[in-house]
C-alpha cells in the first residue's frame, strides 16, 4: 500500500470532522480586521485592499473574499513558487452557506441513477477501481472579474480564483459503465453535499453523455498526491479538464443519467456567456445571444512581481510567470516590458499535461529607472493567442486579454 492509499484508507476509517467544528465562520472577520494583514491587488479602477486570513481549517494564508459560504483567494506569489498550488492555499468557492463541515466516511455512498441499475458505491469500493490521474488547472468562471471595466457585481476576485493540481481518482466513464448507461440518456448530471437554506434548485451541473464518457473526466478522490481538503471537495469532486470549475462539483455524492435538457437553474439560467467571439459584448449589454460557459481560453500571468512593486536597478530582470492553454496545451509565452510594444521569447518550463499550468521565464534587459509595464502572452497549441484588448459581459466571466503588471525601477 502506497502513501496516498494510507492516507485514503486512515480517512474511511473514521469519521472525518474538520478542527474547530465551523471552523469559526461568524468570527473570522473579525479576527482579521484585528490581525492587519491585508493584500493589495490590482483592480479596474487601481489598487484595493482585501484582508488575509488563516483561520479555514487546512488552509494557510489566503485572501478573504467571504465568510459564508467560504470565497477563498489564492496569493499570486504563491503561484510563483511552483506549477503545482499546494492543498493548503488553493482557492475556494462554494455556492451554498449550507456546506458539509463534516463527512461521516464509513457512511459515504455515492449513487448512481437514471443507468440500467442503480448503484451505490462506497469509498473502499471506488479506492478499488483502476486510476487516472494527470495535471488540470481549477478555474473559477468569474476569476479576474474585478478587472471589468465597468465594474459588474458578484464575487471580486483578483487572478487567484485558480490552482493547478495533480489529481488522482477514477474515471467518469468507469462508474457510469458500471451503472450502464441507457441509449435514450442525453446528459449526465452531478450534485454534491452543499445545500441551499431556502426553496430552490440545489447545486447541480451537467455533462453531455458523450462527454462524459470520454474517458478524461473524473471523480478524484486526491490532489497532489494527498486526499482532497474537505473546503475543496472531500472526498470525491468532480473534474473536468479544460473546462471552467462550475462543472467541478465539490463533495461529490450522486450522479443521474437523464433524458432530455437540463432545466436545473445552475444549467439554464446561470453561468451564461455571450455567444459573440471571446464572450464580448459591449459595456452595459444586457440582452444577447447565450450560452452555458464551458471551455477555458489561453491565459498567462506574470508571477515574479507583485503589481506596483519596486525593484531595485539592475541591467536585466528575470521574469517568471504561469500559462495555461484552456483545453489544450501552450506552445508559446512571449514578454513585453514595454506595455506590449515589443515582445521576446520566453523559455517554457516542463511540461505536465495540456490542462495544467506551464511556467515560463526570460531575463529582459533594464536600460533606465522609472516605470516599466511588464506584460506576458500566451498561445496556445491550438494557436490561440491572447487579446490585447479585454472582454467584457456582465456576468464577469471568462476574462481573457494580456494582463498588464506595472511596476517601477528604482
Amino acid at each position: 500500500m502506497d502513501r496516498l492509499d494510507s492516507l485514503l484508507a486512515a480517512a474511511v476509517a473514521r469519521r472525518r470532522l474538520l478542527a474547530g467544528g465551523a471552523f469559526c465562520l461568524a468570527a473570522s472577520t473579525a479576527a482579521v480586521a484585528q490581525s492587519g494583514k491585508f493584500a493589495q491587488l490590482l483592480m479596474a479602477g487601481g489598487a484595493e485592499q482585501r484582508p488575509l486570513t488563516s483561520a479555514f481549517a487546512e488552509k494557510g494564508e489566503m485572501i478573504l473574499q467571504r465568510n459564508r459560504p467560504p470565497l477563498l483567494e489564492t496569493p499570486m506569489s504563491v503561484f510563483d513558487e511552483g506549477v503545482f498550488t499546494p492543498n493548503d492555499r488553493f482557492f475556494v468557492r462554494w455556492h451554498w452557506a449550507d456546506i458539509p463541515l463534516s463527512v461521516d466516511a464509513d457512511a459515504f455512498r455515492l449513487s448512481i441513477t437514471g443507468g440500467k441499475k442503480p448503484v451505490a458505491l462506497s469509498l473502499p469500493e471506488i479506492l478499488k477501481l483502476p486510476r487516472i490521474s494527470y495535471a488540470a488547472v481549477n478555474q473559477c468562471s468569474g476569476n479576474s472579474r474585478a478587472l471589468f471595466s465597468p465594474r459588474v457585481p458578484g464575487a471580486q476576485w483578483a487572478h487567484g480564483a485558480m490552482g493547478n493540481a495533480m489529481w488522482e481518482g477514477v474515471a467518469l466513464k468507469t462508474l457510469l459503465e458500471a451503472a450502464g448507461v441507457d441509449p435514450k440518456s442525453t446528459a449526465v448530471r452531478f450534485g454534491g453535499l452543499d445545500k441551499p437554506l431556502t426553496q430552490v434548485d440545489a447545486f447541480e451541473k451537467s455533462l453531455a453523455v458523450d462527454h462524459a464518457m470520454d474517458g478524461e473526466v473524473m471523480v478524484a478522490f486526491a490532489m497532489n498526491g494527498e486526499q482532497l481538503p474537505l473546503l475543496n471537495g472531500f472526498p470525491l469532486r468532480l473534474i473536468v479538464p479544460g473546462w471552467y470549475s462550475t462543472y467541478w462539483v465539490k463533495s461529490l455524492n450522486h450522479i443521474d443519467l437523464i433524458a432530455g435538457k437540463d432545466t436545473n437553474y445552475w444549467m439554464a439560467k446561470a453561468y451564461q456567456i455571450p455567444t459573440a467571439p471571446n464572450a464580448d459584448v459591449a459595456p452595459g449589454t444586457t440582452e444577447f445571444a447565450k450560452t452555458p460557459i464551458s471551455v477555458m481560453n489561453a491565459r498567462s500571468w506574470i508571477t515574479s512581481a507583485e503589481p506596483g512593486a519596486r525593484i531595485p536597478f539592475a541591467t536585466s530582470l528575470p521574469v517568471r510567470g504561469i500559462a495555461m492553454g484552456g483545453d489544450c496545451g501552450v506552445s508559446r509565452v512571449q514578454v513585453s516590458v514595454d506595455a506590449g510594444k515589443t515582445w521576446v521569447d520566453a523559455k517554457l518550463g516542463s511540461d505536465e499535461g495540456r490542462y495544467g499550468f506551464r511556467r515560463f521565464e526570460v531575463s529582459v534587459p533594464i536600460r533606465a529607472r522609472g516605470p516599466l509595464t511588464l506584460m506576458s502572452r500566451c498561445t496556445n497549441s491550438d494557436g490561440a493567442v491572447q487579446p490585447m484588448k479585454p472582454n467584457w459581459n456582465p456576468g464577469g466571466y471568462m476574462r481573457n486579454c494580456v494582463e498588464p503588471c506595472p511596476i517601477e525601477i528604482v
